[in-house]
């Protein structure tokens, strides 16, 4: 038995879901989302509930039953309060800042880096070595902060470059005389 899969989705105030075949869609104060179920599993929306049930004692139905159930509790999470991605730049010279549309990074390498914020995200810079990254779909939000990451990533020695707020750096040893 799927422990994630067996507890119902609540929907809080303001949000709706309708279900129709295998496509739930949820409307909230952030905007709307929609997902996708196989058919491995059966889906219900009632009282203020989503539940998730499979279609069988198959192995891919109880795999999918969890995950099912995930997806639809980060589309609620989604609609209603939405999900943020922190990132902390670190280095001498190291600074961001955004323009309009764009988030122009300035991280030591011989040009400054223009990287476009895609639609769907919403990307801020409260300090020049702070970027918050947010949006309602969560896979779209950690696949921006990771582009922006991946321009400079932290490395062991100084510990310089684009990390996750509260991320662990393993630090080592430089070279000894």
């Amino acid at each position: 038995m799927s422990r994630i899969g067996k507890r119902p989705v609540e929907l809080p105030s303001g949000v709706e879901a309708t279900l129709s075949g295998q496509t739930i869609e949820v409307k909230g104060p952030k905007g709307t989302r929609s997902f996708t179920a196989t058919d491995d599993v059966t889906i219900k929306v009632e009282d203020g509930t989503v539940t998730v049930t499979p279609r069988g004692p198959s192995k891919r139905a109880r795999q999918q039953w969890g995950m099912a159930r995930t997806n639809i509790a980060n589309l609620v999470q989604g609609v209603t309060t939405g999900f943020r991605k922190d990132l902390e730049i670190s280095g001498v010279g190291y600074r961001a800042q955004m323009q309009g549309n764009v988030l122009k990074l300035n991280l030591g390498l011989s040009h400054d880096v223009d990287f476009e914020v895609p639609d769907g995200v919403t990307v801020t810079v409260p300090k020049p070595t702070d970027i918050t990254v947010e949006g309602i779909n969560e896979q779209h939000v950690g696949q921006v902060a990771s582009n922006i990451r991946d321009w400079r990533r932290p490395e062991p020695y100084k510990g310089k470059g684009i990390r996750y707020k509260g991320e662990f750096i393993f630090r080592k040893e430089g070279k000894k005389k």
